[in-house]
C-alpha cells in the first residue's frame, strides 16, 4: 500500500469538498492530530481510521490481504 499516494488523495478530496483537517476529524470522530498524521503520509494510520476516513469523504480503497498482513506486522513493531 502506497501510503504517499492514499494521503495525497486524502488531501485533494477533502480541498474539493472545502472541509478542513479539523471539520474532517470531527466528522471522523478521530483527533485532529490523526489527520495531520493520516495526510502527511509519514506515519502508517491504522487500518480502522485510514477506513473510517476514507468513508467520511466518500472514496474506497482496494487492499490485498499483502497489504493487511504488512499494516499489522508495522502495528506490532
Amino acid at each position: 500500500m502506497n501510503i504517499q499516494a492514499i494521503s495525497d488523495a486524502i488531501v485533494k478530496r477533502r480541498k474539493m469538498l472545502s472541509v478542513s483537517q479539523k471539520e474532517l476529524a470531527d466528522l471522523a470522530g478521530v483527533s485532529l492530530h490523526s489527520i495531520i498524521n493520516v495526510e502527511s503520509g509519514k506515519e502508517n494510520p491504522t487500518l480502522q481510521l485510514l477506513l473510517t476516513v476514507l468513508e467520511v469523504l466518500g472514496m474506497e480503497v482496494q487492499l490485498t490481504v499483502k497489504d493487511v498482513l504488512e499494516q499489522r506486522r508495522n502495528t506490532n513493531d
